[in-house]
């Protein structure tokens, strides 16, 4: 039977890989949804500004590390993990079903910012709360490549 500490770790590991995988794959697509989310005048424009959106998210992250953190100290990690969590998982599932540039106009790219910079907030709230969570519940003489792992 696997102990409840392998399943914590095991648990932080997978839901901060997914977490990454998530925020990374929008760069994957970006050609891709330069296209579908601004208008179709020039192609370099739309992938450039679909990248743009993305540095949104990474200059969001400073603040998600401050506001989970906090919320982490206060309510306790396991919460603060849910909540950056579900901070990335419905704004994912929101940006898969946002009708593009044809169907919404200027809202489209305005939406898909504002889902970009609360999953900018969750990824760098999960970083540091996972690690710091993970090395708490890890075997003392194993903390460090525990650690790691976030």
């Amino acid at each position: 039977m696997i102990s409840q500490k392998s399943r914590t770790v095991a648990a932080g590991t997978i839901g901060n890989f997914l977490e990454w995988y998530d925020f990374a794959i929008y760069g994957y697509f970006a050609a891709q949804i330069g296209a579908t989310f601004f208008p179709r005048e020039d192609p370099v424009a739309q992938v450039l500004a679909a990248f743009g959106i993305f540095a949104v998210g990474y200059l969001m992250r400073p603040l998600g590390g401050i506001a989970i953190g906090i919320i982490g100290d206060r309510y306790g990690r396991r919460r603060a993990l849910a909540l950056s969590v579900a901070a990335m998982a419905v704004p994912t599932f929101l940006v898969g079903a946002l009708p593009g540039h044809e169907t919404l106009g200027l809202a489209a790219p305005v939406l898909l910012t504002a889902l970009r910079m609360i999953q900018g907030l969750s990824v760098g709230g999960e970083g540091t709360t996972s690690m710091v969570f993970l090395v708490e519940h890890a075997p003392p003489g194993r903390r460090g490549a525990i650690g790691a792992l976030a």
